[in-house]
């Protein structure tokens, strides 16, 4: 045989090469499939912990109108001299800062849009970097921005939150200095292939954070998007900053995705819905408070904003009827509709919530006037009943001013 093969030989390492390509194969395919389960069970779980978020959020926003309509109820007959005003401002500031809490946690839960309106995203990247920059000064921020970018539909507030959650996270990764590099393009589902979601067709606006900082590792990955996870000291963090960034860019239809490996940085890419809409610039009045006459149906389900939310209505001039959930509220109106000039109405309530409530109203007189008011923010109900001529919506907790502008405001309209 001269040492040559034999045929017999020469078969078998070929079929001991395609088992060890298939085995290869085979080890990739569950690879692939442990990945994707993984993923999986992470999304689940966030989704979970969303909806008690939503929860928890709803909850303390009622508790906090109670605490905040009392506090404006006293700061209204007392002025700066009084000995108590500048204890009353602190309870008042201190509502705010909880209620900055619960918007972090209807922003991870999905349900942190409030005023959503076409806007420029170059225009928040450069004043938020530029705010950024000023209390970090070690580190430089480099700015890649596109000219003619496509505006997006969001609301402005939380996309800043958003903005400035992951400029946070890219300082802490940066204690003794770095870059920062932001970079704005226009693109389209397709430059997003590859992903484990599948995206919409259309455009897109895309903003990539990146940092030269110490990166994550890939437990740290794994977790960052779950609430209150912080590899912060104690006291230095809610570990919500970059749980809202996840939900509130996908409240706002959109997607992220970080690459990151430790000691290499970290890069965040964010891919945005674009809108032909013009961005149009709004100058927003001044609030004052704003008295009137009439009556109005307040309509909740708690006591505690019920007993306060009617002191408000009141000491603004109005009189007050008073509806402890939907059922009650629709009775009462169809027995006082020709006196009824507004109906606030709560949105989620046991057995007839607002959206029932509302169309039962409207079938008694299509002209009714209702501000919704929830303690949760515009979510897709509220959008819905807002589209079905609902004529305002108001967030809790809120003060005695602001009912008053948001009451006039629907008053007002023809």
């Amino acid at each position: 045989m001269n040492g040559k093969p034999t045929y017999e030989k020469l078969e078998q390492r070929v079929n001991k090469l395609e088992k060890e390509a298939l085995d290869r194969k085979r080890a990739r395919a569950e690879e692939e499939k442990r990945e994707l389960e993984a993923k999986f069970h992470q999304a689940q779980k966030i989704e979970a912990i969303g909806t008690l978020a939503e929860g928890i959020a709803h909850d303390f926003n009622n508790l906090f109108m109670a605490i905040q309509g009392n506090v404006s109820l006293m700061l209204f007959h007392i002025d700066s001299t009084h000995p108590h005003y500048e204890v009353l401002n602190n309870i008042a500031k201190q509502v705010k800062n909880g209620t900055q809490l619960t918007r972090q946690l209807l922003g991870y839960s999905r349900k942190g849009r409030y005023y959503v309106q076409p806007i420029n995203l170059n225009q928040i990247v450069e004043e938020t970097s530029e705010t950024f920059g000023r209390t970090k000064k070690e580190i430089s921020i480099h700015r890649d921005l596109v000219e003619d970018l496509f505006a997006i539909e969001a609301d402005q507030g939380q996309i800043e939150q958003v903005l400035l959650n992951l400029f946070v996270n890219a300082g802490d990764a940066m204690p003794l200095g770095g870059d920062l590099i932001l970079k704005t393009m226009n693109v389209t589902d397709k430059d997003m292939d590859g992903k484990l979601y599948d995206p919409k067709p259309g455009n897109y606006v895309q903003l990539t954070v990146t940092d030269t900082g110490r990166g994550m590792d890939k437990e740290t990955m794994e977790r960052m998007f779950d609430p209150f996870f912080t590899t912060k000291e104690m006291g230095r963090g809610t570990g919500l900053g970059l749980a809202s960034t996840y939900g509130i860019i996908k409240g706002h239809g959109g997607y992220i995705d970080v690459e990151s490996e430790k000691g290499r940085g970290t890069t965040f890419t964010v891919n945005l819905r674009a809108t032909e809409e013009k961005v149009e610039e709004t100058v927003r009045a001044a609030e004052q408070i704003v008295k009137g006459t009439g009556t109005i149906l307040l309509v909740d389900d708690e006591d505690r904003v019920m007993d306060v939310g009617t002191r408000l209505i009141e000491r603004l001039g109005y009189a007050v009827l008073e509806a402890r959930g939907g059922r009650e509220a629709v009775e009462i109106y169809k027995d006082n509709k020709d006196k009824i000039d507004l109906v606030i109405l709560d949105l989620v309530m046991p057995r007839m919530g607002g959206e029932e409530a509302y169309d039962r109203m409207k079938d008694i007189n299509p002209n009714v006037k209702v501000l919704l008011a929830s303690g949760y923010s515009v979510d897709s109900r509220a959008k819905e009943i807002l589209k079905c001529g609902c004529d305002a919506f108001i967030q809790k907790p809120f003060d005695v001013q602001e009912l008053s502008q948001k009451t006039r405001d629907v008053l007002d309209k023809k």
